[in-house]
């Protein structure tokens, strides 16, 4: 049997210590594919000698791996790939970055969905970093359509192409920067593809992290410029050439000139930037086309055309801070069904909720910035408004797969004088049997998202709970394997869900900051929630305080489970703990003490501390409580710099402060 899949991966020098090089290269030698059903081209792009051997040393003893040293492949970032291209033997060829990876069956899954679709290409899903996947991986599609589909969101080379394909139609790499080079390489197999599939259901490809560093003006210019020249070639005038140049007018152009990005940079980048962009615009992308992009961008299109750097600038600090915030009204179980019942909402930079104005039956966005203004026709957004929708997604704490939620609601609007205000309530539903596209959600914790599209802009944040309401933490045996979940929640009241904790000690962990403590019969009671209590009462556990000071004391002492309601409530960890003034055995005194659980000899760290006081009060602290280990010092503290060892103790403090006490979350902040 021939080659079934080529991977052309280019080496440039990954540095000694990269991991990820060594994930990737790990990741292409154990695929589930046979050995002698694929191979890997490592094309060597100017790498040190230590790399080169160790390329040569993997190629000796694979027979299916070869290495291309090229020698002077300076000056042209893709003649890696186009010389991959050009020798490879496979039917079909993957395009894979140096520091990605593939899943084990990715080369297995994704010819057998393209042979049996009869793909040019085949799209399989991608995976970076906690960024939600595009809609378009919501399911598998035999014929994707590349406007309809949202197929430019995924302009990347990370697909299965059809090698015969791409040499009967000449398709390669330009001779431009790396970035540019790829998305042109993209745009031109997309449009001249019979077949385009998506395997949405399988995880392909985890992607490496995005370039950091802007595009120096000049090149992002000449690589969209051959991004624009593909589509002429492909497409004749009209609407969906149109439909085509209003997509890199929305990302290549006009998204550099706003948010971050933009006030990040320099006086003198931020210039340049925009006279090269609005050279391009005058001449290859005109008024017309504002149309076709969001209405917040086509409020940035007049500033560029108009070449108002201030008032970009402006723009861009006006919507500094804007996101959404969700509200999570519920939590609790159905049949075995996790429900959400959330309230979400775009707000500005203030935390006010974001409107529009009324305009008769039409509804207006008004830009955030004083003194700029839109057409009416160019400031309509009813029918955009009317696709409004909130999404809620669940993911993976450890690798980042992402998984949306079936979600059932409604938008809601309200009006006061010309001002409609906009908000979506609705009930996400987490059935771990199906959750991941149809089949059980693997084992782990899950962190749920909230993203909400308002017909303007979009911004996802954690789905987190009222400070002051009660957090619900009753675990389940889900599902038809019965399998354990538990909503479990961070130091920041952040939601998540749980898929079969490692431990009975580690299904307390998760939900500790719920502790509570309560002064009774000359003791402190320390109560934890325990999602789930087995049968059998679970396994005699003991409650392991250590105390934060120069000298630390272990205080141990026996904790009892008491069962609560299945389904219902959770039960709960007693312990018993003596309180006294002054050191001793077997007590606490005052001062910062951090909890384990000792099960089966085995500690467990919770995720609280407790606070003794000097008159003997003793509190809860969560790791995210505002106030705790106060960074202003009190009397007792400049005290204790004065004595000895007591700046190493205060060091001490500060030191799990950040650990224990990170920044505020944020929302991400609409593009």
């Amino acid at each position: 049997m021939g080659v079934k899949v080529s991977v052309v991966v280019p080496v440039a020098e990954p540095g000694p210590d990269d991991d990820a090089f060594d994930a990737c290269v790990r990741s292409l030698l154990e695929q589930s594919l046979p050995s002698d059903e694929y191979e890997v081209i490592f094309a060597d792009e100017g790498c040190g000698e230590a790399t080169r051997e160790r390329l040569d040393a993997v190629a000796a003893v694979r027979p299916n791996v070869r290495v291309l040293h090229l020698d002077d492949a300076g000056g042209h970032p893709g003649r890696g790939r186009n010389v991959g291209l050009a020798v490879a033997r496979g039917d079909y060829v993957y395009l894979l970055g140096q520091q990605d990876r593939l899943e084990r069956v990715a080369l297995e899954m994704m010819h057998r969905a393209a042979t049996e679709t009869d793909a040019d290409i085949l799209i399989g899903r991608l995976v970076r970093g906690d960024n939600p996947p595009p809609r378009v991986f919501g399911r598998n599609r035999e014929r994707a359509d590349v406007l309809a589909d949202g197929l430019l969101g995924l302009p990347t080379a990370h697909k299965l192409f059809r090698r015969a394909f791409l040499d009967g139609r000449g398709i390669r790499f330009p001779d431009i920067d790396a970035g540019p080079a790829e998305q042109a390489f993209v745009v031109r197999a997309y449009l001249a593809a019979k077949v385009i599939a998506v395997l949405a259901d399988q995880v392909c490809c985890h992607l490496g992290p995005a370039p950091e560093a802007p595009p120096e003006p000049r090149a992002h210019v000449a690589g969209l410029r051959a991004v624009l020249d593909a589509i002429d070639e492909c497409t004749d005038p009209g609407e969906t050439r149109d439909r085509l140049y209003a997509h890199w007018l929305r990302t290549g152009v006009l998204r550099p000139l706003g948010g971050r990005r933009l006030l990040a940079a320099r006086p003198d980048q931020r210039t340049a930037l925009l006279a090269a962009l609005r050279e391009l615009a005058a001449e290859r992308l005109p008024p017309s086309l504002d149309r076709h992009v969001p209405v917040h961008l086509r409020a940035r299109a007049r500033l560029l055309r108009a070449g108002d750097l201030a008032g970009l600038v402006a723009l861009a600090e006006a919507g500094r801070g804007a996101g959404v915030r969700a509200e999570l009204r519920d939590v609790s179980w159905d049949d075995g069904v996790l429900d959400l019942d959330l309230a979400v909402e775009m707000v500005d930079g203030a935390g006010r909720p974001v409107t529009f104005r009324a305009d008769g039956d039409r509804l207006l966005w008004v830009p955030p910035l004083p003194g700029l203004a839109l057409p009416p026709d160019l400031a309509d957004v009813t029918g955009a408004v009317g696709q409004a929708r909130m999404e809620v997604y669940v993911r993976d704490a450890d690798n980042g797969l992402i998984f949306f939620l079936p979600v059932s609601g409604e938008v809601c609007r309200s009006r006061e004088g010309d001002r409609v205000r906009l908000w979506a309530v609705g009930r996400a539903r987490l059935d771990v049997d199906t959750a991941a596209l149809g089949r059980p959600l693997p084992r782990g914790e899950w962190e749920v998202h909230v993203r909400m599209y308002s017909g303007v802009q979009q911004a996802r944040t954690r789905v987190a709970g009222q400070r002051g309401s009660r957090l619900s933490c009753v675990g389940i045996l889900a599902g038809r394997q019965r399998r354990l979940a538990i909503p479990c929640w961070s130091e920041r009241r952040e939601l998540s869900v749980c898929v079969e904790p490692r431990s009975f000690a580690d299904s307390i962990r998760l939900v500790s900051p719920a502790a509570t403590a309560l002064h009774r019969e000359g003791g402190v009671f320390v109560v934890l929630p325990v999602p789930y209590v087995p049968p059998s009462g679970g396994p005699p556990a003991e409650l392991v305080l250590r105390q934060m000071a120069a000298r630390p004391r272990d205080v141990s002492v026996p904790a009892l489970v008491e069962p609560g309601v299945p389904g219902r409530f959770p039960g709960q960890l007693v312990a018993r703990v003596a309180v006294r003034r002054l050191p001793g055995e077997g007590h606490l005194t005052p001062g910062l003490w951090t909890p384990a659980l000792r099960v089966d000899g085995a500690e467990t760290d919770l995720r609280f501390l407790l606070e003794v006081g000097r008159s003997g009060r003793t509190r809860v602290q969560s790791a995210g409580e505002p106030g705790t280990l106060a960074a202003r010092p009190s009397p007792l503290a400049r005290l204790a710099a004065r004595l000895p060892g007591g700046p190493w103790l205060l060091r001490l403090g500060r030191a799990l402060h950040d650990r224990y006490l990170p920044a505020p979350p944020t929302t991400e902040t609409p593009k």
